[in-house]
Order: C-alpha cells, then sequence, then structure tokens
C-alpha cells in the first residue's frame, strides 16, 4: 500500500495495491502490522488497535458531519465500497499547528482509495455519486452520549465540499444544529 499524507500531516491518504484481471480484482484492505509502522512512521502517533467496524449507504446529495466524541475520541479508516464521496476531516487539536484547518479526498469504489483520520478530528462526507456505501474501521466504541457535531458550512473552516450544482446538502436534524468551531467543545 502506498500512504501519502495530506496537507495536515497526520491525515494519511492509503491506496492499496490491486490485483485484477478479466475475472475481477483482489486487494488488501488492511494490514495491522503495516498500518501501523506507516502511521506512526509518518507521524507521531501511538500503535492503534481498532475495535469496530461499521457500514453505512446514502443517496446523492446526502451531507454526514462533522462528527466527533469529545470522550472516548475515534480514530477511523474510511472508504468507499460502493459510489463515490468526497470525504473530509477538520484538526480540532487546539494545541495542533492544524486547528480549524480541513484535509479532503475524493474516495470512491473505483480509485479504492482509503483515509486514515486519527482521533482528535472532525469527519464528514458529501455522496457525490447515486449512492454511496461507505465503511470504516474505528479505534473506539461508538458513544452516543460523547457525540458532538461541527456545522458542515462553518465560514471559519470554509470547506469546499464539492457540492453538486444544484443540488443544496441533504442533512439530518443533528447536523443541521451542528456547533460553529469557535463554541463547540475540541481537544486540548
Amino acid at each position: 500500500m502506498k500512504y501519502t499524507k495530506l496537507n495536515i500531516r497526520d491525515i494519511i491518504l492509503i491506496e492499496p495495491q490491486v490485483f485484477g484481471d478479466y475475472r475481477g480484482f483482489f486487494m488488501e484492505t488492511f494490514r495491522d502490522d503495516e498500518f501501523n509502522l506507516k502511521v506512526t512512521s509518518k507521524t507521531s502517533a501511538a500503535r492503534f488497535t481498532f475495535v469496530q467496524d461499521n457500514h453505512s449507504k446514502s443517496t446523492q446529495g446526502i451531507l454526514r458531519g462533522l462528527h466527533y466524541q469529545i470522550k472516548q475520541p475515534q480514530g477511523k479508516l474510511v472508504r468507499v465500497i460502493f459510489g463515490e464521496v468526497f470525504d473530509v476531516a477538520v484538526d480540532i487539536r487546539k494545541s495542533s499547528p492544524f486547528f480549524g484547518k480541513w484535509a479532503g479526498a475524493i474516495l470512491s469504489a473505483e480509485n479504492k482509495k482509503m483515509l486514515w483520520i486519527p482521533p482528535g478530528f472532525a469527519h464528514g462526507f458529501y455522496v457525490l455519486s447515486d449512492e454511496a456505501e461507505f465503511t470504516y474501521k474505528c479505534t473506539d466504541y461508538y458513544a452516543p452520549e460523547h457525540e458532538r457535531s461541527i456545522l458542515w458550512n462553518d465560514p471559519s473552516i470554509a470547506i469546499d465540499w464539492h457540492i453538486i450544482p444544484g443540488l443544496s446538502p441533504i442533512l439530518s436534524q443533528k447536523d443541521k444544529e451542528g456547533s460553529f468551531l469557535e463554541n463547540a467543545e475540541v481537544f486540548d
């Protein structure tokens, strides 16, 4: 696999080696030994262990995020197994030189790229294709009582979501009521 740091050093784009022919393809999507060696060598992070896998399906125009857990923060290894999304991570670690900055990438079933988002980041995605199925591995368990949401369109962050012209994002009530970064609970 190829591991590439994005504009925020702790966000890593992962491109698996794909072996394919007329019958289909094969690829490794995760190897603990390689992942932890590459991630810790490209950042100053400790070793990560995944404890939960999630799978979601959304239709075009759905925007989910920007979500995080203030306690039991989750690192996420995300990928798309059907369709295409624009995936975003926002650094919400007050002590980081990248605080309030975002990194993003197009993830699709076709390009097979994955994104590593460590604990300390808010995460979201916007569905570009008619439908998309999104899977992710998490380093801690889902804890709804600790979940928080930052507004997807916070002007202080200014994310370019790749919004489809004429198609306003479709949001959950929770995401419509998210906080501005300046008022959000964040990490020290």
